[in-house]
């Protein structure tokens, strides 16, 4: 799972991005991985969740959510920023209905990623289930705000998507299914063609303002340092390496379909500067 401050990072890099789709953002509409997954994990069958101590200790009441986080997330802070509101709910949260979500809405799982085989290790939501969701969504708010307006609101929405590590970390380097089908840089071009139309079909859907996240340092993050102990708990270079190379490509793709989408207002945020930054002079901070 990537930590806070991979989380606190690709907030502050999306924060640098709204000036440019700002005009009128009506609603946050999220998909992803724990990042970004607001509670939707609470009604899955997955050991996956965090609807437990410590979570939660600094959100409102101090309850845990089902967020990976000690309090708000990422797109909680965005929609706070954009005068929205102060938290987006989980799409599968029982205490919330289509009027809680006409403003923002997450569909996101912890543990997920681009690829199916991720989202099958730990039995949580596919990338393609979110979409799904989103559809179902879509019909729910015509039938709330009228089809002309809910239209309107999936074109000036912000749609953010914060998804990628998990498929490294959880699947290809962990199974041999995927290593044993792509080399690292096959494999980084079949999540890039997932990622792509994903946003194409997004795009089919109405959506216009998109912002996309890159993938983080995730040779550093905590739990990789701690397994790397044998060799000093350093980051390791060859996750590094990957995820620059992903960012590159993903860039890449986002600068191919903004041609290719008229009108898109697409924008690509990385943690990846920013945090190994912090991590290689922590006393800057």
């Amino acid at each position: 799972m990537a930590c806070k401050l991979v989380i606190l990072f690709f907030f502050v890099n999306l924060l640098m991005q709204i000036p440019k789709v700002r005009a009128t953002v009506p609603a946050i509409i999220v998909f992803g991985d724990s990042t970004v997954d607001p509670g939707n994990n609470n009604q899955v069958s997955t050991v996956l969740k965090s609807n437990f101590e410590p979570y939660g200790r600094d959100y409102y009441g101090g309850q845990p959510t089902g967020r990976f986080s000690n309090g708000r997330i990422a797109t909680d802070f965005i929609s706070e920023a954009l005068r929205i509101k102060p938290a987006i709910p989980a799409y599968l949260d029982p205490k919330y209905d289509i009027e809680d979500f006409a403003t923002g809405v997450s569909f996101a799982s912890a543990g997920t990623g681009y690829d199916n085989a991720t989202s099958d290790v730990l039995s949580v939501i596919p990338f393609w289930k979110e979409l799904e969701y989103y559809k179902e969504y879509q019909n729910k708010l015509r039938k709330h705000l009228g089809k002309d307006e809910a239209n309107q609101r999936f074109s000036e929405s912000l749609h953010l998507i914060s998804i990628g590590t998990n498929d490294f970390l959880e699947n290809y380097y962990i199974f041999p299914t995927r290593s044993s089908e792509y080399s690292v840089d096959e494999y980084q071009s079949f999540l890039i063609g997932i990622a792509s139309n994903f946003i194409r079909e997004l795009y089919k859907l109405g959506a216009r303002k998109v912002v996309i996240g890159g993938l983080p340092p995730m040779g550093c993050l905590p739990l990789e340092r701690t397994t790397n102990m044998f060799f000093g708990s350093d980051c390791i270079d060859e996750f590094n390496d990957v995820a620059k190379d992903f960012n590159k490509k993903l860039q890449g793709a986002v600068t191919e379909l903004k041609q290719e989408l008229g009108g898109i207002h697409l924008v690509m945020s990385s943690p990846y500067d920013k945090l190994m930054e912090m991590i290689r002079n922590p006393s800057h901070f």
